[in-house]
């Protein structure tokens, strides 16, 4: 039996697990989760200060149409973050200030959207997290029907709703709701050896310890050879 296009409830990532992940950088999961997760780079914050965290209330849209995230923002709970499929289509924004300032007031966490947005100065005066593939000042239709709380593709990455959303000026990484637990030791582990290594080089260590093995196995020197 399908499902309907509208999946009003599902699984999400808990909300202690979301404030522990929430600590570190979306690099640190891209690095320890096999570097896989992160979103094409068109899709970036509106200002590089922002930041998300939060289960992903997924949706998909026609193109250039808003009526779908209307009916989601109806539906998503606080923390989450809306995830929009907008096609990558840059020809009217999806969102501006008016459904921005409503999904704040939800307290919904944030907003992902392959898609444009508009009233950029006013969400940036707002402080509110958006990661889009730009802006544009044309408006949405309402017209057209899509689907809400399903897997969608965006930034050639597939969301199941209820997977853990990070974002911040780097880019937005999608973990899988299922492994999240499992990877929050190794995230702590990454960071604290990043933190070891940068102190090394502030001390005067900056050469690479790999380095010349791994020219050898590239077969840019011979074996024996150094720089």
């Amino acid at each position: 039996m399908s499902q309907p296009d509208i999946v009003k409830d599902f699984p999400r990532v808990a909300p202690d697990l979301v404030a522990q992940a929430a600590r570190y950088q979306p690099a640190i999961f891209s690095d320890i989760n096999g570097r896989r997760g992160a979103l094409h780079g068109r899709i970036t914050a509106l200002r590089p200060r922002m930041k998300v965290a939060g289960p992903a209330f997924t949706v998909e849209v026609r193109p250039g149409d808003n009526l779908m995230i209307h009916a989601a923002m109806a539906l998503a709970k606080p923390g989450d973050v809306l995830v929009i499929d907008g096609k990558g289509d840059q020809t009217s924004a999806l969102m501006g200030t008016i459904m921005m300032t409503a999904c704040r007031q939800l307290g919904l966490a944030g907003v992902v959207v392959d898609g444009a947005v508009r009233d950029s100065l006013e969400i940036d005066e707002m402080d509110y997290p958006v990661f889009s593939v730009g802006t544009n000042p044309n408006g949405p239709t309402k017209n057209n029907g899509g689907r809400i709380g399903h897997p969608i593709s965006i930034g050639g990455v597939t969301v199941h709703p209820g997977d853990f959303i990070i974002g911040d000026g780097d880019g937005v990484v999608v973990v899988e709701r299922e492994v999240l637990a499992d990877l929050l030791p190794l995230a702590e582990h990454k960071v604290n050896a990043e933190a070891k290594r940068i102190a090394q080089i502030k001390g005067g260590n900056t050469s690479a310890s790999w380095l010349s093995a791994s020219l050898v196995a590239a077969g840019v020197l011979k074996q024996g050879e150094t720089l």
